[in-house]
């Protein structure tokens, strides 16, 4: 019995160390398993939009289509933009041929003219105060953005005030006050002049075009559809400004410092120890990664945003592919 008792206690104590042992290698090997942080490839979208509203014509680019800067993406249709574009150019003719009779004295024709001009400011006046009136409705049901409400008021403001500068030119014309006639009639060019280059930029936005070299990620509408202005048509991947995003608990910081480099992989690529430069680190800590406890001197640790730009471009990188920094701590 004695006996028995002295090889169970010997195997006990035997196991124990053994036990000890491999709870001291754990140990070991656990202090020395590097940490893997894991981040993102982000890039810069754009979204391509218009002022002019109307109906997709063509699409001449599919999504993944590469593009370079000034492609023509899209072309869009709007006949009541090109019948206005006639309108303002007849307008700005009409004004132009008052101007060159001004100085010939003609009253007759004068007057004609200054009241069919002011007959046609009267409309477009018309037009434009149903517009605002009933874009003020459909801005109070939440249709339409307050941009488009701005948008329509200043066009509205615009048409009272060549209303009433027409006005003032017919009576000008009907008083015979000469040198008054003149200036009027310049500054009915001008007037004109100015209309005419507002419906021209709007009507360049017919033709899409890419403002920078890229991909095409996603088209919203189809061919056929109506779009708004500035109702986003397609997105554009500039490739050229991909960056690695990694958020950082913050007792990680140390290891990475603004305008530094790093290294990191990329799996989907197959690459190991790619460098990155950070160029940016947010300034403040967003949400706590870590929940303390309560053992002494412990904390909530906040996580801050980490950017970096590859220093070399890479082939066929993408967006959403992972990016892994392991770190050795020390």
């Amino acid at each position: 019995m004695e006996k028995s008792k002295k090889i169970l206690i010997i195997a006990f104590s035997g196991l124990l160390i053994i036990v000890l042992i491999i709870s001291v290698i754990g140990i070991i090997m656990l202090g020395d398993e590097p940490v893997v942080l894991q981040g993102d490839i982000e890039a810069t979208e754009v979204r391509i939009s218009g002022m002019l509203p109307g109906r997709v014509e063509e699409f001449l680019v599919q999504e993944g289509d590469s593009v370079k800067k000034g492609d023509t993406l899209v072309v869009i249709s709007c006949p009541q933009a090109e019948a206005k574009y006639q309108e303002v150019a007849a307008m700005r003719e009409v004004a132009v041929y008052q101007n060159q009779k001004i100085d010939d004295g003609t009253r007759k024709q004068i007057i004609e003219t200054a009241k069919q001009m002011w007959i046609i400011s009267q409309s477009d006046l018309k037009l434009a105060s149903i517009t605002y009136e009933r874009t003020q409705r459909l801005f109070a049901d939440s249709v339409v953005t307050s941009q488009r409400l701005d948008e329509v008021k200043t066009l509205y403001e615009s048409a009272v005030a060549n209303e009433k500068a027409a006005h003032q030119q017919y009576e000008l014309a009907l008083a015979g006050a000469q040198k008054q006639d003149k200036e009027s009639a310049k500054a009915m060019v001008n007037a004109a002049g100015g209309v005419v280059g507002q419906v021209t930029a709007v009507l360049k936005d017919a033709h899409l075009t890419a403002p920078e070299d890229g991909l095409i990620a996603n088209i919203y509408p189809k061919r056929g559809e109506l779009v708004g202005t500035g109702t986003p048509i397609m997105n554009l991947v500039v490739i050229a400004e991909s960056h690695a995003v990694i958020n950082i608990r913050e007792d990680y910081m140390p290891y990475f410092k603004s305008g530094e480099i790093f290294h990191a992989d990329i799996p989907a690529l197959a690459l190991k120890e790619v460098p990155f430069k950070i160029y940016f680190i947010s300034p403040l800590g967003s949400y706590a990664t870590w929940k303390s406890t309560k053992q002494a001197g412990s904390f909530d640790m906040r996580t801050f945003q980490i950017k970096a730009k590859p220093t070399k471009p890479i082939k066929d990188l993408r967006p959403g592919m992972s990016v892994l920094v392991t770190l050795k701590e020390h």
